[in-house]
């Protein structure tokens, strides 16, 4: 059953991130449709993810915030559609959090001095969607020079590949991600 147009719920029941939400009869979202609860005496803005459809109308969703503040009762309202963020050349050298929204905003820019203005796109897609096939992957011929030796001798990494990081507890991969990302 999913649903057939935009409807509001309640929360029935909040535990941990974990929030329960019943739908009026005929309206259950679906799997991975973004519900907004909002309350401003609250001041509470929570953006919450279906991941189950319990039946009975109800809805077992993932709160994406903390969900201090939440009470039975509140009213909530599905999107109609997942979560989705803004993609294209716009977005480059930003910083999004997970619902899409540019961080740095207002924030002085580290070589002009001035503000950052808000992201302008034309275009938005969910963050559910199937990883592009092979075949439309294009072959990447770059090494990323980590500066690491070690690693750029034995193990290098081909840019804007992707790349596994295995070893025992202890040994230093925490250490090595957070000076690659610096």
């Amino acid at each position: 059953m999913t649903a057939t147009a935009t409807a509001n719920g309640k929360v029935l029941q909040v535990f941990g991130p974990v929030v329960d939400i019943e739908f009026p009869e005929g309206h259950l979202p679906a799997i991975y449709n973004s519900i907004r609860i909002s309350d401003e005496a609250r001041k509470i803005d929570l953006t919450c993810e279906v991941a189950q459809q319990l039946g009975n109308s109800t809805v077992r969703t993932v709160a994406l915030s903390s969900t201090d503040g939440l009470v039975r009762g509140m009213e909530a309202v599905d999107s109609g559609g997942p979560i989705s963020v803004p993609v294209g050349e716009e977005t480059m050298g930003r910083l999004f959090d997970v619902l899409g929204n540019a961080l740095e905003v207002g924030v002085a820019h580290p070589r002009t001095g001035e503000p950052i203005p808000p992201i302008q796109t034309k275009e938005r897609m969910p963050i559910h969607r199937q990883a592009p096939s092979f075949e439309d992957q294009a072959p990447v011929q770059e090494l990323f020079e980590t500066g690491i030796k070690v690693i750029d001798l034995l193990c290098p990494f081909a840019k804007g590949g992707k790349v596994g990081l295995f070893g025992g507890a202890g040994v230093g991969k925490t250490v090595l991600i957070q000076e690659l990302i610096r």
